[in-house]
């Protein structure tokens, strides 16, 4: 088929490279002229793990081309909106303006029997106002609302073989006829659909809240221990226990109930807030209530974290010198968008550290936003020396370090496990004071 992709940020540069491995056309369409040019060559512009290699496999096949003239997409059957939808800056509703300008720039250049399908996470009821705007323009064409699942760290896994496809073909559907939508969605997705990826059909509203309403789960999920968390602090309790006590109900489940230092990135802490701003819009704010105390617990573990190193050093923090292990928001990921790691260290040099950050991908991104930090290149370079020392993305090299040589480094062997990924037994044998977030 002949596809577009509006928008070239994350979402959006690995649909259209996975879109073209499943054997498509695919022409990726972003204003940053920069970000194009990169593309173009088959360089992706952040990290993600297969996606260099997927890039320059299909660029080189000739199916995947990149432009920054939405006019090039004329020919296109299908077009997917993969443009951002950030917290506003005047409260916690989504930023709708990329959406909207993305389906401006492309309703003119709409083909009769063509499909438009939104991609990004968007408050319910986005789909059914673009839908009127897009058929009035082109009144032979329709718009569908196809929520992403992607995993950082997993996207491209999550794109070929997803584990589920939902699709948000609304009322009418292309030109009047909803099947028509979900017929041009099944020949985009036909070989995952072949491998037997389960498809669920549904109106635009109940698609646009598949997204927020799982990751409100999740978010929701994840407070819930690091609430259990502060209560096994207050106890002498042992959160990690608990949650393997709780997790072997199959009702509940082990996944996400790691305690720690709590969520963030660019989809959990924005796609609650949105929710909750959306559901005062629509007089439901009550149903939503809740989120505001997910939210709240997963902001306080930050502080605790900070509250935590002063304990640990005595106080105060003033000219200690910390070692922080993690700047992205999750290991496999180089997004530090509100990324509780880089804010524990961003606090910290506030009130008088000397910080070290060190991340495996992330050191880039983070001294944009903190210019001010000490960056490292390894743990080893970021712990000369140190004071203490932070361990607040769980990076596989981070969980792995060895405690006894690790330990010839750093001034005093205290070391605080945000992500409750450590061995506690192992590293005190091997001399150090360790501390994590509800463990004894």
């Amino acid at each position: 088929m002949q596809i577009s992709v509006i928008g070239c940020g994350y979402l959006g540069a690995v649909h259209a490279a996975s879109m073209a491995k499943l054997g498509h056309d695919v022409v990726g369409v972003d204003t940053d002229v920069t970000k194009v040019e990169a593309l173009a060559r088959g360089e992706a512009p952040f990290f993600e793990p297969g996606l260099p290699e997927l890039l320059r496999d299909v660029v080189a096949t000739g199916r995947l081309s990149f432009t920054s003239d939405v006019a090039d997409v004329a020919d296109a059957q299908v077009h997917f909106v993969c443009v951002g939808t950030p917290q506003r800056k005047d409260g916690y509703a989504a930023d709708l303006s990329y959406v909207d300008s993305a389906v401006d720039a492309l309703a003119p250049h709409l083909a009769s029997g063509s499909l438009v399908v939104g991609k990004s996470t968007v408050p319910v009821g986005t789909a059914r106002r673009l839908e009127q705007l897009v058929t009035a323009i082109q009144p032979e064409s329709g718009l569908a609302w196809n929520p992403e699942f992607l995993r950082e760290g997993f996207a491209v896994k999550d794109t070929l073989h997803p584990d589920r496809i939902v699709y948000g073909v609304g009322e009418y559907g292309v030109g009047g006829d909803s099947f028509r939508a979900e017929a041009l969605l099944d020949e985009v997705y036909e070989a995952p659909l072949a491998e037997g990826a389960p498809k669920l059909v549904t109106d635009h509203a109940t698609a646009e809240l598949v997204k927020v309403a799982a990751n409100s789960f999740l978010a929701t999920k994840i407070s819930f221990i690091n609430a259990m968390a502060e209560l096994c602090e207050a106890t002498g309790a042992d959160v990690a226990a608990l949650a393997d006590a709780i997790g072997m109900d199959k009702r509940i489940g082990r996944k996400f109930l790691n305690a720690g230092l709590g969520f963030g990135g660019g989809c959990l802490p924005k796609d609650i807030r949105a929710f909750m701003a959306r559901a005062g819009e629509l007089g439901a704010d009550q149903a939503l209530s809740f989120l505001a105390e997910v939210d709240s617990i997963n902001m306080r573990r930050r502080v605790r974290m900070v509250d935590l190193a002063r304990e640990v050093c005595g106080g105060t923090v003033v000219g200690r010198r910390i070692a922080v292990l993690g700047a992205a928001f999750k290991p496999e990921s180089d997004d530090v968008r509100d990324s509780p790691a880089l804010n524990v260290a961003a606090q910290l040099q506030l009130q008088g550290g000397d910080i070290v950050v060190t991340d495996p991908q992330a050191n880039a991104n983070a001294a944009k936003v903190w210019p001010t930090l000490k960056f490292a290149d390894s743990a080893d370079e970021a712990a000369e020396g140190a004071d203490l020392v932070l361990l607040l993305t769980e990076w596989r090299a981070f969980r792995e370090l060895d405690p006894v040589s690790f330990g010839e480094k750093v001034t005093r062997k205290r070391i605080l496990d945000g992500r409750n990924v450590l061995d506690p037994q192992r590293w005190r044998e091997a001399g150090w004071t360790y501390r994590a977030l509800g463990r004894p």
